[in-house]
Formats: C-alpha cells, sequence, structure tokens
C-alpha cells in the first residue's frame, strides 16, 4: 500500500474516529493506568536530578520507571489505535476482543521496555568513558543542543514519515490485525516497533533535556500525540521539527533562558 496516499488529508488520517464507538472500555483503561503512571512518575522524580546527564540508576530500577513514563506517555495517544484492534477483533473472530486488545497493548510497551534498554546501554556506555569534554560548561550543552537538533532534522526523514503513518492510520493496523492472544501480541510489537521508529528521535530529546525532568516528559507526550492524533499530519510534523530545533539551538546557546531546564553545576 501506498502510505503517502493513505497519510495524504484530514479525513483520512482521521478515519479512526469512526472506531471509537463501543471502544468504551479499553479507552478508560488506557486513561486510567496512563494517569497512575504520571502520578508514580511523578512521584518518583521528586527530589532527583532532572537535569541533562543525570545518572540513571541501575538497569532493574530504571527498567521500571522506564515503563511506567512509557505508560504515562504513551499511552493516551494509543487509544485509538486500541479502538481499532479491539473493534477489527469483534468483526472478525469475536472471542473476548477487549482481552485481545489488553494483550496488543503489553506488546506494545514490550517494545518501548526494549527501547529503553537500549538508550540505558548508550546512556552509560558513554558515561563510563568519562570524558571532560562532555562538562555542560564545555561541550555537554553543545552536545545536547546537536542531540535535539537532530531529533528536528529526523522528523522531516521519509523513514519518520513511514512510521508514522502506521501508528495513526486505522487501515494499516487493521490489516495487521491477528487472531487469537499470541497474533494480538505480534501485532502489538509490530506496532510498538513502528510508533518507536517514529518517535525514538523525540525520546533523544528528551534523554539531552533531562530524561527525569517531569515538565519535559509532558511536552514531549504532548508532541508525540499530536502528531498521532491531529488530522494535519503534515502540519503536525512540520511544527513539531522547527520547535524542536529551535529548542536545541536554544539549549546549545542560551540554556539558561529555556524554560523548566535544569542547568547542570
Amino acid at each position: 500500500m501506498d502510505l503517502g496516499s493513505v497519510s495524504d488529508g484530514g479525513a483520512q488520517a482521521s478515519e479512526w474516529r469512526a472506531w471509537l464507538p463501543g471502544a468504551g472500555p479499553i479507552a478508560l483503561l488506557l486513561i486510567a493506568v496512563a494517569g497512575a503512571g504520571w502520578a508514580i512518575t511523578a512521584d518518583r522524580m521528586q527530589g532527583m536530578d532532572m537535569g541533562p546527564g543525570t545518572d540513571l540508576g541501575a538497569l532493574g530500577w530504571f527498567a521500571v520507571v522506564w515503563v511506567t513514563m512509557m505508560a504515562a506517555m504513551m499511552l493516551p495517544s494509543l487509544v485509538p489505535m486500541s479502538a481499532v484492534h479491539l473493534r477489527t477483533g469483534r468483526s472478525r473472530d469475536g472471542r473476548l476482543p477487549i482481552v485481545a486488545a489488553c494483550v496488543f497493548v503489553l506488546g506494545y510497551l514490550a517494545v518501548w521496555a526494549l527501547a529503553g534498554l537500549v538508550a540505558w546501554l548508550v546512556f552509560e556506555a558513554v558515561r563510563s568513558l568519562d570524558l571532560a569534554w562532555l562538562a555542560w560548561d564545555r561541550g555537554g550543552r553543545y552536545l545536547a543542543g546537536g542531540v535535539i537538533v537532530a531529533a528536528a532534522l529526523y522528523e522531516l526523514t521519509p523513514v519518520k514519515g513511514a512510521s508514522l503513518s502506521h501508528c495513526r492510520v486505522p487501515v494499516l493496523l487493521a490489516e495487521r490485525w491477528r487472531p487469537g492472544a499470541r497474533g494480538a501480541l505480534r501485532t502489538g510489537v509490530e506496532h510498538g516497533g513502528f510508533c518507536v521508529g517514529s518517535s525514538w528521535a523525540l525520546m533523544a530529546a528528551l534523554f539531552a533535556l533531562g530524561v527525569m525532568n517531569v515538565a519535559w516528559m509532558v511536552v514531549v507526550a504532548g508532541l508525540v500525540a499530536i502528531e498521532k492524533l491531529l488530522p494535519w499530519e503534515r502540519g503536525a510534523v512540520g511544527a513539531t521539527a522547527v520547535l524542536v530545533g529551535v529548542l536545541g539551538v536554544a539549549v546549545a546557546l542560551v540554556p539558561g533562558q529555556v524554560p523548566w531546564l535544569t542547568v547542570p553545576m
């Protein structure tokens, strides 16, 4: 299928609205889990260093925090596509589709958990080098700004566009639907892979801003939701690219003027 033709136009990109009737249970569940995730995340982050380059802690501790963060940040924007999975299951299978939809969500979160593991390994590997030039008052702020600018440029790539189409266009998910719990898990993993492909650069920007910074978590989650949910895909992606690019330049040149940024001492 031509992804470009699918993603063009607000009418096609907003097809998921037709799938929402009857999807109340899964929507309420995801919103409730996301709300609990935000509450737990805010509580865990109290008193922590929220600046760029902060210590991520042991892998086990970080893994729990990361999955909680992903549930908080990503599940609200997953509501429409979980509704697509639920209604597709009702029409094609009918055997406990709400259970299959929940398994779909678990597969989706599993991919984000794996992405967090990769991020932890890369982050800790760089920190272990103990490079003096990475100090914030030397090259650190320019590296952070460069990562954020690179995230803005990624927004404009074909890979981003194709991945985002799979994250927001209902017919593409319906075509990947498979029966049973195992099929739901596989579909969730595939969908999670596409969404990681769409949003990993924005998450890298969050690491550059301070992955423990709750305010910037909210901003990044909002950008992800805007790109997935608004009918004007190209406008949303373009606006995100401009905003993130300006933010990266500001972090590099005038970090003290960036809202909510905890400048390392």
